[in-house]
């Protein structure tokens, strides 16, 4: 994974600028977030096609491959069978998306209104790509996973490469929440040592955090108010090796804390974002992540697949 395969990913996506769209970067001096640091960037991503930052992927690769008459077929919480099944019918294909149950009903929904097949299969993430993975052997559809394929992950990347061009430069830092990590992945593949990429986990799914204390990627059990977005079981294979190369420091956040700041995006700047979403100002309100006093710190809003009765 590489800048290389990340413009390669821009280029495809050019062609369809109705679809992936160049999403909003607000800059904002840090003491409007309340944090004490020069700026904070939020990178409005939730406002992407599907919900989130992965219809960018899940384009990318089904643009990528030819698809067969099975159509495309996913395994996911939610947000990537979402774009997996936005980017479906923008193609004009058929498309099935396995679930488990913690994938939100405000997700499922969603995913009917965009015409997939929906199945709802055991309790976690990697329950539901068991599943997957024996369904796509039977029919021969195109397999999208929701993080560790290079086309995805390149897909996630020119979310940094956007960064980068509507700041006019490289942020001092990039905090980025990470479940399987393809979007830590993809942004941390694009700045390479010229940001620091940060990535943040749930202290309730913390694959990456627990790869990096056993020397490599183990199963973790995953739960909390994230697990619907941030609830894979193990770090992917891309993602751990970009990381080991790339970003310095995966830090952990409590569930409590993720929730306060997803009720401060809300009520205090009106974005209605899923709790993944939040992780960023999670980490910079509670201290896990200090910047400098002079330091620009962007802050990925990734997602907003959410049910707005739950911001009440």
């Amino acid at each position: 994974m590489n800048r290389a395969a990340i413009e390669q990913a821009a280029h495809l996506a050019a062609g369809r600028p109705h679809f992936i769209r160049r999403t909003p970067l607000w800059r904002l001096p840090g003491s409007a977030l309340g944090v004490r640091c020069a700026e904070v960037w939020l990178k409005l991503e939730h406002l992407q096609t599907s919900g989130s930052f992965k219809a960018r992927g899940m384009l990318h690769r089904l643009l990528s491959h030819p698809i067969p008459a099975a159509g495309v077929i996913v395994a996911s919480g939610g947000n990537a069978g979402i774009a997996t099944a936005a980017a479906a019918r923008e193609l004009g294909v058929p498309c099935e998306v396995f679930v488990p149950t913690v994938c939100s009903p405000a997700k499922q929904a969603r995913l009917r209104e965009l015409g997939a097949q929906v199945v709802v299969t055991g309790a976690v993430y990697a329950e539901a790509l068991a599943a997957c993975l024996a369904r796509q052997a039977e029919t021969g559809a195109l397999l999208t996973h929701a993080y560790d394929q290079p086309e995805v992950v390149a897909g996630a990347g020119t979310i940094g490469r956007e960064i980068e061009d509507q700041g006019g430069g490289a942020p001092g830092s990039v905090l980025v929440s990470v479940g399987g990590g393809g979007l830590v992945a993809g942004i941390a593949a694009w700045f390479e040592d010229r940001s620091r990429v940060v990535a943040l986990e749930p202290e309730l799914a913390p694959t990456l955090f627990r790869a990096r204390q056993g020397g490599e990627p183990v199963d973790v059990a995953v739960s909390g108010v994230a697990a619907d977005s941030l609830g894979a079981r193990r770090i992917g294979a891309i993602a751990w090796d970009v990381t080991q190369r790339w970003v310095p420091q995966a830090l952990l956040l409590p569930d409590a804390a993720i929730r306060e700041a997803q009720l401060w995006l809300w009520r205090q700047m009106k974005l209605a974002v899923e709790p993944a979403a939040a992780l960023g100002l999670a980490a910079l309100h509670t201290g896990v992540y200090v910047p400098e006093a002079d330091e620009c710190v962007c802050l990925v809003v990734c997602g907003a697949n959410v049910d707005p009765g739950s911001l009440a």
